[in-house]
């Protein structure tokens, strides 16, 4: 018994120290984990896929259901990787089993591009489907909107020739006469519109004919357009469409270009306006400074000439102060001498003249108080004088 309990540890032991998971952080063993469940999911994503192009290809076929080797848990992946050293011989018998059962790349590849292919195909043909409904729709709500409309306009005029038109003022009551007369009207109406739908419909059907006969001899000429034809001008025309939205680009970055020049345009005509009104101030203000210059001019001219006039004359004065000579000192005096007498006589003479206009005007006084005397002695002798 002891024995056997030391060789159970020991293979425990063993089996502890051979497990790879033992030397694992939690962190690591996390992100084991996601890795593992991502796989898992990639895994059953593409068992789904090989399901369906199972059941496309083989609709007998009553294995819908991937090897369990394909599909793998969470629990059963950590599971293998806690076992993986002590059943590596179980494990490679299960992985040349895999290698028999799975698929290369290649096919794998091939097996996703014809069910992308078989989408496409079923979404083309959901398009047109839906597009073929949208249009039966579309019609259906164009002839209700139409019918509609006639049925309002029927309305109204049914109201306003009959009920409001035909009434008999004295007993209030709709004349049969009337509503018979707008029945007949509204039946030859309908009659003469479907006299014209008869028409259009045979003018129709000729066309038709004409049309089939023409495709007919196409047919026979070997001008008949196929699906590759048809494959060619869808081709174009999304060349064609994509040429028109390049274009579309090009234009739409040509006006945005266009707008940035025109702000540049007019930026540069706002600085333009600015400096056309300051050389307008400039030209002003150099108008008035030619002016003031010539002014200046006219003024430095005269100046030059008064300047030459007082140069001459100030030439003839120095010359008359070089040509001067000044007198002896005894004439000086003598002349100054003589020059206070005659200043004194002046003043002597001057005074007497006073004195005589005084003395003067005295007997003037006195010669006209006589006058006023003898005239009032004697005015008559006077008056025979005069």
């Amino acid at each position: 018994m002891a024995e056997s309990e030391t060789l159970s540890l020991a293979d425990t032991s063993t089996e502890n120290q051979e497990d790879p998971l033992q030397d694992l952080s939690d962190e690591q063993l996390y992100q084991l984990l996601d890795d593992t469940i991502r796989a898992n999911e990639v895994l059953a994503t593409e068992t789904q896929m090989f399901d369906k192009y199972l059941k496309r290809v083989d609709k007998d076929m009553t294995f819908h259901q991937a090897p369990t080797t394909l599909m793998a848990t969470p629990s059963q992946s950590t599971h293998d990787l806690g076992g993986r050293v002590s059943r590596k011989r179980s494990k490679s018998r299960s992985s040349t089993m895999d290698r028999t059962l799975r698929l290369s790349a290649e096919q794998k590849c091939d097996i996703a591009l014809r069910e992308i292919e078989e989408y496409r195909e079923e979404l083309e043909k959901l398009h047109e489907e839906s597009e073929r409904i949208m249009d039966n729709f579309k019609a259906i709500m164009e002839e209700c909107d139409l019918r509609l409309a006639e049925m309002k306009k029927a309305s109204y005029e049914f109201e306003r020739d009959v009920v409001k038109g035909s009434i008999n003022p004295r007993t209030n009551k709709v004349i049969a006469e009337k509503v018979v007369r707008y029945l007949e009207d509204k039946l030859r109406a309908r009659g003469t519109l479907i006299e014209k739908l008869r028409l259009k419909n045979a003018t129709l059907k000729v066309q038709k004919k004409k049309l089939h006969m023409q495709l007919k001899q196409k047919e026979e000429m070997g001008e008949v357009l196929h699906e590759v034809d048809f494959n060619q001008l869808k081709i174009e025309n999304q060349q064609y469409i994509e040429k028109i939205d390049e274009r579309n680009q090009d234009l739409l970055r040509l006006k945005l270009m266009a707008g940035n020049t025109l702000q540049v345009l007019n930026s540069y005509k706002k600085k333009l306006h600015y400096f056309t009104l300051q050389s307008e101030q400039l030209k002003s203000e150099i108008t008035s400074r030619n002016d003031l210059l010539s002014r200046i001019d006219s003024e430095t001219h005269t100046v030059e000439e008064e300047r030459a006039a007082a140069e001459k004359i100030n030439r003839k004065l120095r010359q008359h102060l070089a040509d001067y000579r000044v007198p002896d000192v005894m004439v000086y005096v003598k002349e100054k001498a003589d020059l206070y007498e005659l200043k004194k006589k002046v003043r002597t003479w001057e005074r007497k003249v006073e004195i005589a206009e005084m003395a003067l005007d005295t007997h003037r006084k006195a010669w006209k108080q006589i006058q006023m005397a003898a005239q009032q002695v004697n005015p008559w002798g006077t008056m025979q004088a005069v």
